[in-house]
């Protein structure tokens, strides 16, 4: 195993509520990633085909239209939107790490927030739908389970993502730090919006906040990647319902500091030479799953999944398709 991964964080806008569009964006930024030397692509949350913006206005026939225009134009996990990235991370030779807006395929009328993790073999290695919707989210998405808490174990070290918030619900993260993750993604909407309180008080990203806690708990890579979003970037008709998100996307070392970070607001693809060696560095003198851990006087158990007991999920055999 080498010990240099290149990371690469997508920190740009989807074609919001344009299915078909928003996968041929992603489909160039995947190989424009893997032409930077990325061995990981990482983007935000429910970037295909967009974050539900909508969800947080007041009620009116137009939130309704956005709403339903969503579920249009949601995804389903296997389908065709999922074919042509597994096929561009195949020829480019890459990892990806998506945000889906995923279609309930039996009942055709509920989304969930899904992380969709792609293996260079072209094939689907895992889904991971949001446990907890968070605030006006839950109108938008539905509840996931524990089912896709998996570690990936890939030829250049162990992946695991989750969305947003799910990083503030604490033990979701000791699950993956469970399963000796390395390089993490955590995958957020786009950055937090300029909040001016009156009177002014000090405000700190919860992004920043706890994608590095992930990190330095976890003494792993965390590739903290969000979207972009403004009201030109969405349809014309639902441009008084959005809102301005900068990104904020950034690349954080397992000690928890913050070693790149993407020009707020720019549409860009942040990359970054980890290094196995300060892995495991940080891992000696913290490894909350086992010399830093007191499992005589806590058990976590995760319902609906053996991935605590069976440990990293291994790479799929490419010559299968």
């Amino acid at each position: 195993m080498d010990d240099v991964v290149v990371l690469a964080a997508v920190q740009a806008a989807p074609v919001y509520l344009d299915r078909e569009a928003s996968v041929e964006k992603a489909c160039r930024l995947i190989s424009e990633a893997a032409a930077e030397g990325a061995e990981l692509v990482a983007f935000g949350e429910t970037w295909l085909p967009g974050y539900p913006f909508f969800a947080f206005s007041g009620l009116s026939e137009l939130r309704w239209a956005a709403a339903e225009m969503y579920l249009d134009q949601a995804v389903e996990i296997p389908g065709p939107e999922t074919d042509a990235l597994c096929d561009v991370a195949r020829s480019a030779g890459i990892d990806v790490v998506i945000g889906v807006a995923e279609l309930d395929r039996r009942t055709g009328g509920t989304v969930y927030c899904t992380m969709l993790s792609i293996g260079r073999e072209g094939q689907i290695l895992g889904t991971h739908r949001k446990l907890k919707p968070t605030m006006d989210e839950r109108i938008a998405w539905g509840e996931g389970n524990g089912d896709g808490l998996c570690v990936y174990d890939r030829a250049y070290g162990r992946i695991s993502s989750l969305n947003c918030w799910e990083h503030q619900m604490v033990l979701p993260g000791y699950a993956l730090m469970a399963q000796g993750t390395q390089f993490h993604v955590a995958s957020w909407p786009g950055g937090e919006p300029d909040i001016a309180p009156d009177p002014p008080i000090a405000l700190w990203s919860r992004q920043e906040l706890l994608s590095r806690a992930f990190a330095a708990q976890g003494a792993c890579y965390v590739v903290a990647a969000g979207g972009l979003i403004a009201p030109e970037d969405v349809p014309e008709r639902f441009r008084s319902l959005a809102y301005v998100g900068t990104g904020d996307s950034m690349i954080i070392d397992p000690r928890g500091e913050v070693v790149a970070r993407a020009p707020r607001g720019d549409e860009t693809i942040l990359t970054y030479e980890a290094r196995h060696s300060v892995i495991r560095s940080a891992k000696a003198a913290n490894d909350v799953a086992g010399h830093y851990s007191r499992p005589d006087v806590f058990q976590l158990l995760v319902n609906g999944t053996d991935a605590l007991a069976r440990g990293p999920i291994p790479a799929p055999d490419a010559s299968e398709g």
